[in-house]
């Protein structure tokens, strides 16, 4: 009854208010349901503690009349020892096999019969670009996304390390120069989704929020259909200008620069990137090549040098 009492209350707020408390998506919805399982839990052991504390302070306080049993020299109980140890040891157990099993669960796509998307996103000072590698396409600070089919976000970051989150759809990942780290993200509805770099990164950090737009499949298609005919191509020159300092504004772009995603990795480092199972062979062929000549050139120059 009153660990009933507890997640009423506790949960009582979970509207659209408290983005990861509204979960839109499978992914979403496994942690939405892992969160749950480790509050009741946790309350297992806490409400019989707090309990116990109320318990205690009026029972064994010093009043008038008070017959509770005074025995100033115990200091040991083996009985109450196991109890207090042994009931954490085994939640604890069990909420490390429930998240290990969750976390795992996610490294797959949450639909495996429906062929996925994939985002290649980079976080910039201080925006988002994100490029669609199969529509030849890309955007700055939104996303658009068509519901029901599993997105293999692809992040790395060419600043300072970010952390790119959509509360609505799942948890966050961190975006690092240098390394390709893949997240799963799946929309069962269509929507308008917030989204956030989570970690500080200096000036404009407040300003690097993106919105995810879910579609069906055929507005998805007709919204790549669109940005092809009417916004202008991506270039290497708008790129560094994108990746100066500043703020910018919702953009599109109808095609994108072939390698443009690869070459930011190999830029600041690239070691990582060809671990990520999500990378088709041609490119880890290419990222493979890319790195052993830009090796091969910082030798030349170290050599040059001496």
């Amino acid at each position: 009854m009153i660990l009933s009492v507890f997640i009423t209350i506790f949960l009582a707020g979970c509207d659209s208010r408290y983005l990861i408390l509204n979960p839109q998506g499978a992914v979403a919805q496994k942690e939405y349901q892992l969160i749950i399982f480790s509050i009741i839990l946790c309350a297992i052991v806490v409400i019989p503690v707090l309990g116990l504390l109320v318990y205690i302070v009026l029972r064994y306080r010093d009043k008038p009349g008070n017959k509770a049993p005074y025995r100033p020299d115990w200091d040991d109980s083996k009985r109450l020892e196991f109890i207090w140890w042994g009931i954490p040891i085994i939640i604890i157990g069990i909420l490390g096999f429930a998240t290990a099993r969750t976390t795992y669960d996610l490294v797959d796509p949450p639909e495996k019969d429906v062929k996925p998307l994939t985002i290649e996103v980079t976080s910039l000072d201080w925006k988002w670009l994100f490029q669609y590698p199969d529509q030849d396409i890309a955007t700055v600070n939104y996303v658009e996304i068509p519901k029901d089919v599993p997105v293999q976000f692809v992040l790395t970051s060419d600043a300072p390390m970010n952390s790119f989150w959509v509360p609505e759809l799942g948890g966050q990942l961190y975006t690092m120069p240098g390394m390709a780290m893949g997240l799963w993200l799946q929309a069962d509805h269509k929507g308008e989704y917030f989204g956030s770099g989570a970690n500080f990164t200096g000036e404009g950090f407040a300003h690097m929020n993106f919105k995810v737009k879910s579609t069906s499949t055929k507005e998805f298609n007709q919204w790549v259909k669109q940005v092809k005919e009417t916004a202008p191509a991506l270039t290497k020159a708008d790129y560094n200008s994108l990746a100066k300092q500043g703020l910018s504004l919702e953009k599109s772009y109808s095609t994108i620069p072939k390698g443009l995603f690869q070459e930011i990795v190999i830029k600041n480092g690239g070691q990582y990137y060809s671990q990520h199972h999500h990378m088709k062979n041609e490119d880890m062929k290419t990222m493979n090549v890319a790195s052993d000549e830009q090796t091969h050139t910082q030798h030349e120059h170290q050599e040059g040098g001496k």
